[in-house]
């Protein structure tokens, strides 16, 4: 079955967003030229029925991997299963995996809303603003179990890539992973993964979570005639992750790091009464080139 599309329209851009699928962006994409400002999603991407293979996805209750089965809180031990196919560890929250629901729409806005039970009830929104090429994206979650919980929150975001692709996006350390993807240390950023000034992704596999984040970062695409300027709020961290030969790279805002639940400290994380709340923003400019 075909999934309901929305769209939000400004003087440069076109959105496009699929409640049903996660709640994720399909495409965002300039009038003009057609030019794929994320990740191009086709009918087959949206035929999977699955929010990672479109353009940006929301992570709520929490972003990327949880080891060891679960996490624990003040009322005990939270079990988890893996949730992805293509995981063996539970990933990326539960609010991808789930259609949401149509709060409001205006010409220039788009507010979304999920009423999730699991891994425990909570509430999540999505804003949407689309105005002269900037898209500003809120994401705000409520706690509503009358049991406390961790909760950390995200975005992911899928960019094209060519081979003239330039990132810029100032952190202090890196956390180095094993195997599974899990951190094992936080180290000072190596040469060719420090972003401090706009250069080019490395040529290497890159999956990593980057802390000390001051929330700006820029997307220089010279093939493709365009940058992106963005602006994080309520997100110390980024993932970044550079797959070989996609053709497309993820930097994701992201309030905490991988696995922070099983970390020294719980960096990150906030624990949440019923009626509490978290947000992050996420805001991408469009510049042409």
């Amino acid at each position: 079955m075909t999934p309901t599309l929305l769209e939000l329209e400004d003087s440069l851009t076109r959105l496009t967003l699929s409640p049903e699928r996660g709640g994720a962006i399909v495409n965002w994409t300039v009038l003009g030229t057609g030019q794929p400002l994320f990740r191009h999603s086709n009918a087959q991407a949206l035929n999977t029925g699955l929010a990672n293979k479109l353009g940006c996805f929301p992570l709520a209750p929490w972003s990327n991997r949880i080891a060891e089965g679960g996490f624990d809180c003040p009322d005990g031990w939270l079990a988890l299963t893996p949730n992805s196919l293509t995981e063996a560890l539970p990933i990326h929250g539960s609010a991808w995996q789930q259609p949401w629901q149509v709060l409001s729409q205006t010409d220039d806005e788009i507010v979304l809303q999920l009423d999730s039970s699991q891994p425990f009830a909570y509430r999540a929104r999505q804003r949407f603003l689309l105005s002269d090429g900037r898209l500003s994206i809120e994401l705000r979650v409520t706690h509503l179990d009358d049991r406390a919980a961790w909760h950390g929150l995200g975005l992911h975001p899928y960019f094209p890539r060519t081979l003239n692709t330039r990132l810029q996006a100032k952190a202090e350390k890196v956390w180095l992973c094993d195997a599974s993807r899990l951190p094992t240390a936080l180290s000072k950023l190596p040469g060719e993964w420090d972003f401090d000034q706009l250069r080019a992704l490395p040529d290497t596999l890159v999956d990593n979570g980057f802390c000390q984040w001051d929330g700006r970062c820029r997307i220089e695409q010279p093939d493709l005639g365009y940058a992106l300027d963005c602006q994080a709020g309520g997100s110390d961290y980024y993932l970044l992750y550079c797959p070989l030969d996609l053709g497309f790279f993820c930097i994701e805002p992201v309030s905490h790091p991988v696995n922070a639940h099983h970390l020294p400290g719980r960096p990150g994380l906030r624990l949440l009464e019923q009626g509490q709340s978290v947000e992050l923003t996420f805001a991408l400019h469009y510049r042409p080139l």
